[in-house]
């Protein structure tokens, strides 16, 4: 029996492997696509974090693509009683043909990855976010023709999404800047791997992160198990607002990001998120174009 190929991280894709993904996203989403890759398959869908558009994006995206998608609540299966993960793993391979998690500790989603014969796919855990920044990716594949040559600028916390957008970087070779009050920079490793493969900058000022910049992005400053820090990040993060003035120093034809859900008034001010330059929207229902593709890629027949 082969051992089954996992997405937990963005480099568990080539860059040729990525660009496929994309193209197969794009005629998913012009619906030049009718396959029913999942017919008669099962997605487990693992939720430790509540979510909106991860459940309802995998879910909607299984039924589509002629599957069926199971939500399993870890306070209701017995993964949440204590129950060992390899155990849940190896349980749930007998039933499913896949398991989508999302989490807090990443090192649960390579236990389960570890000891699942079935394809483990990441929707997010507290060290990265890899389907929302393929949502992104081929978002700004959309907007702006790609990401050759375009830089890519992250405002605020160096949390799961900005240790993503630095795999992105790295396997796709953009120049990515991240601007991250001291405290709240990226995981060390992420960036210095990253480093090594394309142009990083990290800084602690916004405006040097966004000057000419074609892609400005954002996330809230106190993410799902950090509510308790809410105060003490709103000081932190004090100057970090994407605002009008903000986008005024990106590239004139830049775009606006955000993953959601957004806090207008913090992170990012109304006249920008509902504004001319902002992508979100589209960047939200992106998510299920690229994870289709990726249930294709990982569960589907491919007879």
């Amino acid at each position: 029996m082969t051992s089954p190929r996992h997405f937990l991280a963005i480099p568990d894709f080539t860059r040729s492997e990525l660009l496929s993904l994309f193209d197969l996203a794009a005629r998913m989403k012009r619906g030049d696509y009718d396959g029913k890759p999942l017919a008669g398959r099962t997605l487990g869908m693992i939720f430790a974090k509540s979510s909106t558009r991860t459940r309802v994006s995998f879910e909607i995206g299984a039924y589509q693509l002629g599957g069926h998608a199971l939500f399993l609540s870890s306070r209701d299966i017995q993964l949440g009683r204590g129950e060992p993960i390899r155990d849940t793993a190896r349980v749930l391979s007998r039933y499913l043909d896949g398991i989508m998690i999302r989490t807090f500790d990443h090192a649960d989603v390579e236990e389960l990855a570890r000891f699942a014969s079935i394809p483990v796919i990441n929707g997010l855990t507290d060290l990265l976010h890899p389907c929302q920044v393929l949502a992104d990716l081929l978002t700004v594949r959309e907007s702006l023709g790609g990401w050759e040559g375009k830089v890519v600028a992250w405002i605020g916390d160096g949390n799961n999404m900005a240790n993503s957008w630095l795999n992105a970087a790295g396997i796709l070779g953009f120049e990515l800047r991240l601007a991250c009050p001291d405290g709240y920079t990226p995981n060390p490793e992420i960036l210095e791997r990253n480093r090594r493969l394309t142009t990083v900058t990290l800084t602690a000022d916004p405006r040097e992160a966004a000057r000419g910049a074609h892609v400005i992005n954002t996330d809230v400053w106190a993410s799902m198990g950090q509510e308790q820090e809410q105060e003490e990040r709103a000081r932190a993060f004090q100057g970090y607002m994407v605002d009008e003035t903000l986008m005024d120093t990106a590239d004139t034809n830049a775009i606006f990001l955000h993953c959601l859900p957004a806090h207008r008034g913090e992170e990012v001010s109304e006249g920008v998120i509902e504004g001319p330059r902002s992508r979100v929207w589209n960047q939200a229902e992106n998510r299920l174009h690229v994870q289709k593709a990726l249930m294709t890629i990982l569960m589907g027949d491919r007879g």
